[in-house]
């Protein structure tokens, strides 16, 4: 990405697009960018701003979200700057069981849960037809530079998939995920966020387990529920 602007150029752009283009440029610098921190100061110095002195993540992320919030953008969690820099190689073996996407229609949340399988290192994970496959731009984004790292699987149904097929959803009769014994290999399904799981897959699955929630929703995201499954089969 070229930046080249001129004074004149610049302060010509409405306000919130001087803080959008301002941001874009952090975006680049925040990923090692660094040669456009001149084109960045010179820019504050149109907009009446300190220049940049720091490169600390905190620096940064704060003006970030300066320029966001005067650029009238709202952010999202796929949207953020990736500053932190504790991410390590890991040597780690992905455990030997799979994750089924039964119909997600989010990329958001399919973004997230392959950012928590590839932090807990979970296995492998296998989509339906429907669900947003790693293909997907917003998948990529939310997934925070982890839809590479996991094996991922475009199926048509359940054949293949080891056995048991063990479904996370709420249901009265479902023991607590925290008292059920998970065997060493076996397939985790995640149901559509309106209307949980399929009707073809209801009818193969062998158990079934949940989150015990004693507050007045009874439900979570389905990324939020599998984070907290994920956390536990990994203990």
């Amino acid at each position: 990405m070229i930046y080249n602007w001129n004074q004149a150029k610049f302060l010509a752009l409405p306000h919130e697009q001087k803080h959008k283009k301002a941001s874009e440029i952090l975006r680049e610098i925040s990923i090692g960018n660094e040669y456009l921190i001149d084109e960045y100061n010179k820019i504050c110095q149109w907009l009446q701003m300190e220049p940049l002195t720091s490169k600390s993540p905190e620096t940064l992320s704060n003006r970030f979200h300066y320029h966001l919030k005067e650029a009238n953008v709202s952010w999202q969690e796929h949207n953020l700057l990736i500053v932190r820099k504790n991410d390590k190689q890991s040597n780690t073996p992905f455990l030997n069981i799979a994750i089924y996407l039964d119909n997600l229609r989010s990329a958001f949340n399919v973004g997230s849960i392959l950012r928590t399988v590839e932090a807990f290192r979970l296995g492998q994970i296998y989509f339906s037809p429907s669900t947003p496959f790693i293909d997907n731009p917003k998948v990529q984004k939310t997934s925070m530079n982890t839809f590479d790292k996991v094996n991922c699987h475009k199926i048509d149904n359940l054949d293949g998939l080891p056995r048991p097929f063990i479904a996370l959803e709420t249901a009265d009769f479902a023991p607590s995920i925290t008292e059920f014994s998970f065997p060493d290999s076996f397939t985790l399904i995640l149901g559509n966020e309106e209307y949980g799981l399929s009707e073809t897959v209801l009818k193969q699955v062998d158990h079934f387990v949940q989150i015990p929630l004693v507050g007045s929703k009874n439900s979570l995201n389905v990324a939020s529920a599998f984070a907290i499954a994920a956390a536990t089969i990994r203990k």
